[in-house]
């Protein structure tokens, strides 16, 4: 199964042959995976059974899967997860206090931002094409991308909407704990088809909105219009909606690596591509705020 998140599209957490995923026909001796262009497949159905990170022994020339204890578990998912967003908002809570965004430093606190998230996304996206991961650059992504979201909140909240950020992030933590809810129970199953929905959903979304920046940025305005008035509030909730199916693509992911025994590395990885979703609902939040606020 393949998530948007560039990061879980590697080794590990894909498969090579579409979205298919592990969700393959079982076999006696345990489940398996499908062979053809498949570089993991083996006969166990273990994807981890013969890769990068297994040990060769010396003697027979047989591959070995990872050792148990050096397998990711859900509990290394959570810490680095926590690791990274803990960078994250540190990161932001300082720019938010030393960078002001009063008429006299808005300017420059706004190019310090602006910069800051240009470095995080050529990171974010030294990372993604990497195929292990790499701790320092992910936490460097999320300390960057915090002085970004530190100046852009403080702006919102203190120039359009009064508490418009911790309205955002509590937005953001109740999609993250309804999603996580509704697909442990069941409520939703992430198949071929919704991958394909998600997509193509994403792509036109992404589409539209660089199209929009191109007429803002060429003709001035708010460009077609997708980002304000009662249209731009429909493009928020489609981008919360989008951040959210977005989110269970992340979770199948995790769940898929750790049933397979991915290397505990992986877990970096995991947490990576959980932050950009998050990232994504937060800002797609603290945009529905601030449009909201601002057609009052």
């Amino acid at each position: 199964m393949r998530s948007r998140n560039p990061v879980f599209s590697r080794r590990g957490f894909s498969r090579d042959s579409g979205y298919a995923g592990f969700n393959t026909a079982p076999q006696a001796g345990g489940p398996a995976v499908a062979t053809q262009g498949n570089p993991y497949a083996q006969p166990t159905g273990n994807p981890y059974a013969q890769n990068p990170y297994a040990q060769q022994d010396l003697q027979y020339g047989a591959p070995q899967a990872p050792a148990a204890t050096d397998r990711m578990t859900i509990d290394d998912v959570v810490l680095r997860t926590g690791t990274t967003l803990g960078v994250l908002i540190v990161t932001a809570a300082l720019s938010w206090a030393l960078l002001p965004v009063d008429d006299a430093n808005i300017s420059r606190s706004y190019g310090i931002a602006v910069g800051a998230a240009l470095i995080g996304m050529v990171l974010a996206l030294v990372q993604s094409f990497k195929r292990t991961a790499v701790p320092a650059l992910i936490l460097a992504y999320a300390a960057f991308e915090g002085v970004f979201l530190g100046v852009v909140s403080s702006v919102v909240d203190n120039r359009i909407a009064d508490g418009a950020a911790m309205q955002a992030v509590i937005g953001t933590m109740a999609v993250f704990a309804a999603v996580l809810v509704a697909y442990k129970a069941g409520w939703i199953r992430v198949n071929r088809r919704f991958v394909g929905f998600v997509l193509a959903a994403s792509l036109g979304f992404v589409l539209l909105m660089m199209v929009n920046l191109l007429f803002a940025v060429f003709g001035g305005g708010d460009g077609l219009g997708f980002r304000s008035g009662a249209l731009g509030v429909l493009f928020g909730v489609v981008g919360v909606i989008l951040g959210a199916l977005f989110l269970a693509l992340d979770f199948k992911q995790v769940e898929d690596g750790i049933a397979y025994g991915a290397p505990r590395k992986e877990a970096w990885l995991a947490a990576f591509g959980l932050t950009l979703t998050l990232v994504w609902l937060y800002l797609e939040f603290l945009r529905l705020i601030a449009i909201l606020n601002s057609n009052d």
